[in-house]
């Protein structure tokens, strides 16, 4: 684990300010690439929305104050950079391919290697709005606590596990229809 206490003084020192955001970037790089994949779905979009979180990071890294960990941060930025991405891709894919939704573009994307019920799983997410989406992966797949959640939402506990809770009825109702 980081001390990002540290991390972050070397982050505002200009001596040790490129090698502290290279040591940033390793330490973060999978988790934040594993945010966006679940809401991006395909992985060639993951790599570019890492990489334009990684840009706005290292513009903005001088505006960093310190108020919040790091880390949370780094995921405001990427969930922000994700739902800019997906804004985009849904007037694309509404004005190019039609129908087409994201559990088509996840079959499609010759990085996923999950089989049948994974493929189901990741189509029952897609179903969900983006706000509940967003809950259920940081709760689902990152375990993340509902006070992180809120800390990097700006959203209450309460709507957060309500949120959760809409989400994973959603989605079990999606496996009862497929019966």
């Amino acid at each position: 684990m980081i001390d990002e206490k540290a991390l972050y003084k070397q982050l505002t020192d200009p001596s040790t300010k490129e090698a502290a955001f290279t040591r940033l970037v390793r330490e973060y790089q999978e988790p934040l690439y594993w945010q966006i994949r679940r809401m991006v779905i395909v992985h060639d979009d993951a790599d570019d929305v890492l990489q334009n979180t990684f840009i706005k990071a290292w513009s903005a890294i001088d505006s960093f104050r310190g108020e919040s960990r790091l880390q949370t941060w780094l995921f405001r930025i990427a969930i922000n950079e994700s739902l800019n991405h997906l804004s985009k891709k849904k007037q694309v894919l509404s004005l190019e391919q039609g129908d087409m939704n994201f559990a088509d573009m996840l079959a499609s994307d010759s990085y996923f290697d999950g089989d049948e019920v994974q493929k189901q799983f990741q189509e029952a997410i897609s179903t969900l709005p983006d706000k509940q989406k967003l809950v259920f992966n940081l709760k689902y797949f990152n375990e993340m606590k509902y006070e992180d959640m809120s800390d990097l939402l700006g959203t209450s506990i309460g709507a957060l596990k309500a949120s959760y809770h809409h989400a994973v009825k959603k989605i079990s109702a999606f496996f009862e229809n497929l019966d």
